[in-house]
């Protein structure tokens, strides 16, 4: 059997339908190289990486200073338990996050993703409280739609019932916020204007209200305020109005609640920015990263932590934290996640960001011809182009229609890997990609649905 034929038989891939997987005639893209924005298959044929790996790859695959940093370490230390040991890269790694998030009177907690990076948050907080005269807060609140991974502590703080409903009985019950996205904001339905993503006016804050009434709501039982800042991935790249979670921060603090933040997608440089949270002048409790950590060579989570949540672990045996992973710590990934951090220093990472976002922005008003473009948004090097059935009043395509998915199926065979959400088209490029590659990518993805809705009629 060839690699698609033994794929067929053997794996099971996340978040993809057997049926389709396993439809006659189908054959998987087998990947076989990667050289900068550009993924290769088997067969040699190339394809703009529009979604950047699943937002995993910064500054383009094969990148020499992270495959020599792990190839350098691999021949010293590939891995050592951390349970009682220590090593230089984890050390050094844990000093420069610290510094790039502004967390200097913090620390790190390792893991091996999102998801964990996240329930390690969640975990650490509720024990704090449990431990530190507050044993009474135990509720976490979350935004609509809002996404933290697939471990049942990330699911129980998220509210994404269209990924976690069947593990409902597994959860611990979490209070929902809704979810300040402009575009379907109950509140404002101002108009986004062709061309300008974030046209919209009259805006009340009327999003801030409603968590300020469900924090006095949940009162002294609340444990933390649990969020993505800016972008709410999953959740369809829904962009949050700047200046949100700046009015929200003090709510939290007020209510006597933690602050945790989820830049798994929004940190190194995706929004523009390190670090999301900074942009928005905001000093969260938490913050979990992973994704972009590694520049997108191995997988790697980490949680930083306030010294004053760390001191409330003191004390005593019985007051540790009895949480970890056999591969936390990894040399490997400390060692591309140091190399990382370096490229951004060494090639003015953040700048390319700025000039690639703008391209991608003008060259997304081209979707204002298709009909069926309801809005475009951008934040850094994420766009997002909404589709639907009725640009006046608003009207989504139903989920089971997979219109995103069809898409990406037809630019796939045009030469674009990408992966939207239901209606929502995505783009978050690696932030190599030449202005050229850029165009090129929203130009497939614009001829893709427009080859789409041509077909249905």
């Amino acid at each position: 059997m060839d690699a698609a034929a033994l794929d067929r038989r053997y794996v099971w891939h996340p978040f993809t339908p057997l049926d389709e997987w396993e439809a006659p005639g189908f054959r998987p893209v087998v990947v076989a190289e990667g050289r900068g924005a550009v993924l290769i298959d088997e067969a040699g044929r190339e394809y703009l990486d529009g979604n950047s790996s699943i937002w995993t790859n910064l500054h383009g695959h094969g990148h020499p200073k992270l495959v020599a940093a792990v190839r350098e370490q691999a021949g010293r230390l590939a891995h050592a338990s951390y349970l009682g040991l220590a090593h230089e890269p984890g050390a050094r790694l844990a000093e420069a996050l610290c510094h790039a998030f502004g967390f200097e009177d913090g620390r790190v907690f390792y893991s091996d993703d999102g998801s964990t990076a996240i329930e390690a948050a969640l975990k650490i907080v509720f024990q704090y409280f449990q431990q530190n005269g507050a044993p009474e807060r135990t509720r976490f609140v979350s935004l609509g739609g809002g996404y933290h991974g697939d471990t049942v502590g990330a699911m129980s703080a998220g509210q994404s019932a269209g990924f976690h409903e069947t593990f409902g009985p597994l959860l611990f019950k979490s209070e929902g916020v809704p979810s300040p996205g402009c575009y379907r904001c109950p509140f404002n339905q101002a108009k986004p204007e062709k061309g300008d993503a974030r046209a919209y006016r009259k805006c009340h804050w009327e999003c801030v209200g409603e968590v300020e009434k469900k924090l006095a709501e949940v009162g002294a039982q609340t444990a933390a305020f649990v969020a993505e800042p800016r972008v709410q991935g999953a959740a369809g790249m829904i962009m949050h109005p700047h200046g949100y979670l700046e009015k929200v921060a003090p709510l939290v603090r007020a209510a006597g609640a933690k602050l945790i933040v989820d830049e798994v997608l929004t940190g190194f440089g995706r929004t523009g920015t390190m670090s999301a949270c900074a942009d928005e002048g905001v000093r969260p409790d938490l913050a979990a990263l992973a994704k972009g950590l590694t520049g997108g060579l191995l997988p790697m989570g980490a949680t930083l932590v306030r010294e004053e949540i760390v001191a409330g672990f003191r004390g005593g045996f019985d007051r540790t934290f009895f949480h970890g992973h056999s591969y936390t710590g990894n040399p490997l990934g400390c060692a591309a996640a140091l190399a990382n951090l370096a490229i951004f220093e060494e090639e003015g990472t953040l700048s390319r960001i700025a000039l690639g976002g703008a391209v991608l922005e003008e060259a997304a008003r081209a979707f204002w011809e298709l009909p069926q473009t309801g809005d475009i948004r951008r934040e850094g090097m994420i766009l997002a182009i909404e589709l639907v059935r009725d640009r006046t009043t608003r009207e989504p395509f139903r989920s089971e229609e997979r219109v995103a998915h069809r898409i990406g199926e037809i630019a796939r065979g045009k030469g674009l890997l990408t992966r939207g959400l239901n209606g929502t088209l995505f783009l978050l490029p690696p932030y190599c990609a030449t202005r050229e590659e850029l165009v090129r990518m929203v130009s497939v993805l614009r001829d893709a649905a427009e080859e789409y809705f041509r077909s249905r009629g």
